[in-house]
C-alpha cells in the first residue's frame, strides 16, 4: 500500500503532538484526547437526559418533580463529564473531589449555606409537592401561577404576565395558599338592587338567575343574604360555587347576568 502522507508530514505532526503545553506537563495530543473525551462525555450526558426524561414520561410521577429530578440528574451529569476531561488530562480525580469537598466546607463555614438549603428545600418540594405546574398559589406575599421549580428557586407568571422568581428556601419556610388545590372554589357579588316587590321576591330572581348559570354550582347551594334594606332598593351579598378553573371569571360573569336581567325587568 502507497503512503499517502508525505514522510515529513508525519513526523511534523508527531513534533506538534508532543510538543508541550506552556506552564503545564501536558502534551499537545495530551490536551486533544482531552477535549475529544470532553465532547464524547457531553454527548453521552445529553443521551442519557434524553433517556430519563422519556422514562419519566411513563411515569406518574408530577411534572414538577420530574422536571426538578431531569435539572438534579442534569448536573450531577456535567459534574461527571467535568471529571472525565480532567481525568483524561491526567489530573487525579480523587484530589479535585477532596477540593470540592474543601470548597463545600469553606462555604458553609462562611455562612453561605443558602445554596445548599435552597437545593434541599427543592427536594422537599418536588416529593411533596404542595403544587402543582400551573397552579395559582400564594407564597411570602407573591400571587402567581406555578411555572416551575429549579434546584435553587421557584419561579411563578402572575396574572399580569410578570416573572417572579423565589428562592427554594423562602417558599419552604412560608405559608403556601393554593387556590388550585381543591376541585371547587367559592365566588362572591355584592350588589344593589330596585325592589321587586319586596326583598324575598327580589332574592327570588337573583336565584333564578344563579340557577339558570351551569357554571354555577348548586351543591353547595348558593346563598344570598340582605347587607341593607331601604324602601325602594335592597343590597344583596350573594356566595355561589364553582369549579377551580371557571371561578376567576365567575364574579364579572353573574354581575352581567343580574344587569341583564333586572334592566328587563324595569
Amino acid at each position: 500500500m502507497v503512503n499517502n502522507f508525505p514522510e515529513g508530514l508525519i513526523i511534523a505532526l508527531n513534533d506538534i503532538m508532543e510538543t508541550a503545553v506552556p506552564y503545564t506537563n501536558w502534551q499537545v495530543s495530551d490536551v486533544i484526547f482531552a477535549i475529544i473525551v470532553l465532547i464524547a462525555a457531553f454527548i453521552v450526558a445529553r443521551i442519557l437526559v434524553s433517556v430519563f426524561k422519556r422514562l419519566l414520561k411513563r411515569t406518574k410521577i408530577p411534572e414538577l418533580a420530574a422536571s426538578f429530578l431531569v435539572q438534579l440528574i442534569t448536573a450531577l451529569l456535567y459534574v461527571a463529564v467535568l471529571l472525565a476531561f480532567c481525568s483524561a488530562l491526567g489530573i487525579t480525580v480523587g484530589s479535585i473531589i477532596l477540593g470540592l469537598s474543601a470548597v463545600i466546607g469553606l462555604i458553609l463555614g462562611f455562612g453561605m449555606q443558602d445554596t445548599l438549603t435552597n437545593l434541599g428545600a427543592g427536594v422537599w418540594l418536588a416529593v411533596l409537592e404542595p403544587f402543582k405546574k400551573d397552579d395559582y398559589i400564594t407564597v411570602s406575599g407573591q400571587t402567581g401561577y406555578v411555572k416551575e421549580v429549579g434546584l435553587m428557586s421557584t419561579e411563578l407568571i402572575t396574572p399580569d404576565n410578570t416573572y417572579i422568581m423565589l428562592p427554594n428556601k423562602m417558599v419552604w419556610n412560608s405559608a403556601i395558599v393554593n387556590m388550585s388545590h381543591l376541585p371547587t372554589r367559592r365566588f362572591e357579588v355584592a350588589m344593589s338592587f330596585a325592589l321587586l316587590g319586596d326583598a324575598d321576591s327580589t332574592i327570588r330572581a337573583v336565584m333564578d338567575v344563579l340557577k339558570k348559570n351551569p357554571e354555577v354550582l348548586q351543591t353547595p347551594e348558593p346563598k344570598i343574604y340582605i347587607s341593607n334594606l331601604t324602601a325602594d332598593t335592597v343590597d344583596l351579598q350573594i356566595r355561589a360555587w364553582a369549579g377551580t378553573e371557571d371561578v376567576g371569571t365567575m364574579a364579572t360573569t353573574v354581575k352581567e347576568e343580574l344587569l341583564r336581567e333586572f334592566d328587563d325587568k324595569k
